[in-house]
């Protein structure tokens, strides 16, 4: 089931037909840190970046087979302490990618508010939030998950901004984290 104004199937099923040039498939991937991104940092019992600045990014795509991607670190931040530069930062290099799906993996706690300010100024691209609510790098995480799903619905997905979470589609207005429910879901 799709939430808010996604297309039908039969709109996705066209769109992907009306892709005859592999090259207008190639995917960017934007990192801006959150979750996904963080590792145990045993010296202070916490979750923290890793002290090289390295995204997991790599890691997910080479373990799931996926070669495409072009991978482009923007900011390594929770997103709890982006600030309006940041997402101007985001807007800027969506605006500059040579591709025309892109996928932004995020932070869950204001994945919401960036698509909301990314929505209606992306132009003909495709822009796909993604996060995870568990970091990848302690395992049973459903970061990749979310990665693998992003980077389809870039693909197929008529231009606009939206998230893809546990499995679901979102339009950048209807993006909902469920906290007690450790998930996002329909409003």
């Amino acid at each position: 089931m799709y939430a808010g104004s996604i297309p039908a199937r039969a709109s996705i099923l066209a769109a992907f037909e009306r892709q005859t040039d592999m090259a207008d498939m190639n995917v960017a991937i934007l990192t801006t840190g959150g979750t996904i991104d963080k590792i145990h940092d045993a010296v202070a019992e916490d979750l923290s970046f890793p002290v090289d600045g390295a995204s997991q990014m790599d890691d997910i795509l080479r373990t799931s087979r996926c070669h495409f991607p072009r991978i482009e670190q923007i900011v390594q931040k929770d997103s709890l302490n982006f600030t309006g530069a940041d997402r101007e930062n985001i807007l800027t290099s969506v605006r500059k990618c040579a591709e025309r799906h892109i996928v932004i993996t995020h932070g869950t706690g204001t994945m919401d508010r960036t698509a909301a300010f990314l929505d209606g100024k992306t132009g003909d691209k495709t822009v796909v939030l993604t996060g995870a609510i568990r970091p990848y790098s302690l395992g049973k995480s459903d970061s990749e998950f979310n990665i693998g799903g992003a980077i389809v619905a870039a693909q197929i997905l008529d231009a606009g901004v939206y998230a893809v979470m546990n499995g679901r589609v979102f339009s950048a207005r209807n993006i909902v984290k469920h906290i007690a429910n450790g998930r996002f879901d329909l409003g």
